[in-house]
């Protein structure tokens, strides 16, 4: 009896330790003590759990949204789990219509091809390959009947599907919706019921369709997945979700000087999320990293430069990104002064480091590239007359830096010269 009580409590302590792995940077878990059931019974059965992610192929380039997803699925094979990795080959001739506006353009047969061709190389990165099950959503929807096609619309309601925030806000904005976009969920659903689903990944614009998944799964007699929905990280603007389309996206298959001159390009306040997204950092130290800055004892620009030095190693190696490093503080700290005090910039042709806006206040990019301890010295050295910009001096603390024109020729205080490119 003592020996069964000691494996239930060294049971309970593994779940519990799992748990505690998955959750960080969770959005939200639906429901949390599902997960935590199945997870139990997996460990008393010893059958790991099938945690599935679809990716409909609509472009052929992975950027570091699709990692935070990716890295939550290795989490999952590192506790032991089955990924399932579903390529939409079929679901893509309609489109994923979340968060869409307006209808998607469906993809042709060789779109698909060529841009799932392009996923693999890239997905692998970061997932196992030995430890993940590849498969084709053509596979099961293209054998399924007309007759199949109606008894699977029938279980749902055109209500339910309007309920989706983005199509109710394209119905009541009199926005066209395409009747055949109303399969897409209803088809994402019948994914999780043909690879039968223990949980599905993905990001927090996909909580109808994993809900209406788990709805289907019970009609279908089996067991309704748990819903695991990572956040949509916000891309170089700030504001925006990370896309391709939109330009201001970090593509996981970047060279390492561009990669790392990106993630010095994001905003401070997007730091915590990155780290904790994005890089293996304790969650201890992310929270005396974000309590240094606040409290002024931790630069923003020593934090970020920790932040794409550990995103860079990631992806390429301590070499590289020491590398890309290295190449970055030559862009951004090309100094030099002559004995006679006159002004000698750096002008070699340098590799481009990016920022997300297309200009700039001057006391925020002083503060940004270090070159001051707080953004009160910028504005006190701006009074005194100790900054020049181009040749030009400051004396408007509100002076904004174009940054379509590079480089840009500081002068900081008296012997501090800087050639920036953006």
């Amino acid at each position: 009896m003592r020996e069964v009580e000691m494996g239930d409590m060294e049971l309970e302590s593994e779940a519990q330790r799992q748990l505690a792995v998955l959750r960080r940077g969770a959005a939200e878990i639906v429901a949390e003590e599902g997960l935590a059931a199945k997870i139990r019974t997996s460990l008393k059965t010893g059958k790991p759990l099938r945690v599935k992610l679809g990716a409909d192929p609509s472009a052929p380039d992975l950027h570091l949204g699709h990692a935070v997803v990716l890295d939550k699925l290795r989490q999952f094979q590192q506790l032991g789990h089955q990924v399932v990795f579903i390529i939409g080959d079929y679901t893509a001739r309609i489109g994923d219509p979340s968060g869409r506006s307006k209808t998607r353009p469906p993809l042709t047969g060789e779109q698909i091809d060529a841009n799932a061709k392009t996923y693999f190389e890239q997905v692998y990165r970061i997932l196992d390959p030995q430890k993940t099950e590849v498969r084709y959503n053509g596979e099961w929807l293209s054998k399924l009947s007309f007759e199949e096609i109606i008894r699977l619309a029938s279980r749902f309601t055109i209500q339910q599907i309007l309920e989706r925030d983005d199509f109710a806000k394209r119905y009541h904005g009199q926005v066209p919706i395409f009747f055949h976009e109303f399969f897409y969920p209803l088809m994402q659903a019948y994914d999780s019921v043909a690879v039968r689903a223990d949980v599905e990944l993905g990001g927090t614009d996909q909580k109808f369709n994993f809900l209406l998944a788990r709805e289907l799964q019970e009609q279908s007699g089996q067991e309704a997945q748990v819903a695991f929905m990572m956040p949509i990280l916000p891309g170089l603007d700030g504001v925006q979700k990370m896309s391709k389309s939109l330009g201001n996206y970090i593509g996981i298959a970047e060279n390492p000087v561009d990669m790392y001159g990106k993630c010095m390009s994001i905003p401070d306040g997007l730091m915590e999320q990155y780290f904790t997204l994005l890089t293996g950092l304790p969650e201890t130290d992310v929270a005396g990293m974000v309590h240094g800055i606040a409290s002024g004892t931790v630069h923003p620009m020593v934090a970020k430069k920790r932040l794409a030095y550990l995103v860079t190693e990631r992806f390429h190696g301590a070499e590289q990104a020491v590398i890309a490093q290295s190449n970055f503080e030559k862009i951004f700290s090309g100094r030099a002064s002559t004995a006679s005090g006159d002004i000698a910039y750096e002008d070699a042709d340098l590799p481009a480091a990016y920022i997300g806006n297309t200009d700039v206040g001057v006391v925020d990019l002083l503060f940004a590239l270090g070159e001051v301890p707080s953004k009160s010295e910028a504005r006190r050295l701006i009074q005194q007359g100790g900054i020049e910009v181009n040749g030009e001096r400051v004396s408007d603390i509100g002076f904004r830096v174009r940054l379509d024109h590079s480089p840009v020729r500081m002068r900081v205080g008296k012997k501090r010269f800087l050639a920036v490119k953006f």
